[in-house]
């Protein structure tokens, strides 16, 4: 590996903030393995892209890992059994953004058996490249840091893109989230082993994993199960939000800057996060699919918080019961973190590959106010990671004139929440910015 491609130090991108991190909640533990259910609400679509068809019927039999939906076209994966059992209903259920999706219900019969294993290549490092890339597809494998993009349309770049750095998100930087710190801690081979599957599908051979120092656990782990391997160095970073954010991160780690618009394959890098390599190794070396995640479940209203690996289609309302239940009034329910997570209306919503933590506030950790009017004070501007002029574009959102605020680049916006989080008056600005991207896409498709 040539050592241009090693920062002497990391570099620290643009704006960012250091919000109380509330990890301590669920740092110390390990990973736990909850019983099994009698019944999963599966939801079909997991992914970014088009839907996935389901193949199966109610009453019909089904067996653990089973595929039981069918990838339609490229950006697509399949979707398997979480269990042994039946088919049930299909119908809406509340989805993690509030809209309802369809999902169909599995009903265990309590033998939790397996179907026929996929193959799976344990020598990994002579086998052909594209019988690994058809494993990463046929394992319905996703980003699991939160985008749910279909891992293999990452992993096959346009032949003009030449990727010479794989960059890895172990920063884990959303608050109260410590999912992906023991799966570093706890997984390291899985992960450093799916790094070196990704490494060898893309015909690259510099890997860079970034983590926040304040997972000295995780960073020791990697270290050892990479030993020997000089391709692969882990970066320790300084805590910071958003670190994990994908321009950030490749910034951080080699100073190459993704331009307003661009792609990190623009500069040369692929971008994966742990939960992702470690769910890429058990599908090509063990033959898994995709069934179960690593969750954070955490807040002081939890009575036992710590990290539970998770089936697919597992109800809220059950995870927390793993958990010891609600020791105080909650307030808030919140899918993924404080900044980027969504706030729940229902104890119903079910766990997702997507699905980094469940996470409980209470009365007296979220407050109601009216928003004010913008006072001008540049601390949202100061902050943004993206460099946006977000005060202007809260005003135009706020007065619907979506054209002005594409104009101000806010597709750019990765809604962080740092600019609403910092905001003194108030102003819900994420959600100006979400409704405004929406309402461009409307457009842009309607034209």
């Amino acid at each position: 590996m040539n050592s241009h491609h090693l920062p002497l130090r990391p570099h620290r991108f643009e704006g960012g903030i250091h919000p109380a991190d509330g990890k301590a909640y669920t740092t110390d533990g390990t990973i736990r393995i909850p019983p099994l259910l009698e019944k999963y609400q599966l939801v079909i679509q997991q992914n970014i892209g088009v839907s996935p068809l389901l193949k199966v019927k109610k009453g019909d039999t089904v067996k653990k890992g089973q595929q039981i939906a069918d990838p339609v076209g490229n950006i697509s994966v399949p979707l398997h059994a979480p269990t042994s059992g039946t088919v049930g209903d299909v119908h809406d259920i509340s989805g993690a953004n509030g809209a309802p999706v369809q999902a169909v219900e599995i009903i265990a019969d309590g033998k939790d058996e397996w179907c026929e294993p996929m193959e799976c290549y344990p020598d990994w490092r002579n086998t052909n490249r594209e019988l690994l890339l058809a494993r990463v597809k046929d394992a319905g494998i996703v980003g699991m840091g939160g985008a749910s993009f279909p891992t293999h349309v990452k992993l096959s770049p346009p032949p003009e893109r030449e990727i010479d750095t794989l960059v890895i998100n172990g920063a884990e930087c959303e608050p109260y989230l410590t999912a992906d710190d023991h799966l570093m801690r706890e997984q390291a081979d899985r992960i450093i082993t799916g790094a070196g599957i990704c490494a060898k599908i893309l015909k690259i051979s510099c890997v860079l994993i970034g983590v926040e120092e304040n997972k000295p656990e995780a960073i020791r782990a990697l270290r050892t199960a990479a030993k020997g391997q000089k391709d692969i160095v882990i970066v320790p970073l300084k805590v910071r939000y958003p670190q994990g954010g994908e321009k950030q991160l490749i910034y951080a780690l080699t100073g190459r800057k993704v331009l307003a618009g661009g792609l990190p394959m623009d500069v040369g890098c692929e971008v994966q996060n742990v939960a992702t390599l470690a769910a890429i190794a058990e599908a090509a070396v063990e033959g898994r699919p995709l069934i179960e995640r690593v969750v954070t479940v955490t807040g002081s209203p939890v009575a036992d918080p710590g990290n539970y690996r998770v089936r697919l289609g597992t109800p809220v309302r059950k995870v927390l019961e793993w958990a010891g239940g609600i020791r105080k009034e909650v307030r808030k329910l919140i899918l993924g973190g404080p900044m980027m997570g969504f706030a729940q209306s229902s104890l119903e919503v079910t766990v997702s590959k997507n699905t980094s933590g469940i996470l409980l506030l209470g009365a007296d950790e979220v407050r109601q106010f009216e928003a004010g009017p913008c006072l001008s004070c540049g601390r949202c501007v100061e902050a943004c990671p993206m460099r946006l002029l977000v005060s202007t574009l809260s005003k135009v959102c706020e007065n619907e004139r979506y054209d002005l605020a594409d104009e101000n680049y806010v597709m750019n916006c990765m809604e962080c929440g740092i600019c609403t989080y910092v905001c003194p008056a108030g102003r819900p600005n994420v959600q100006h910015f979400r409704r405004a991207k929406a309402e461009i896409r409307a457009l842009k498709r309607r034209k």
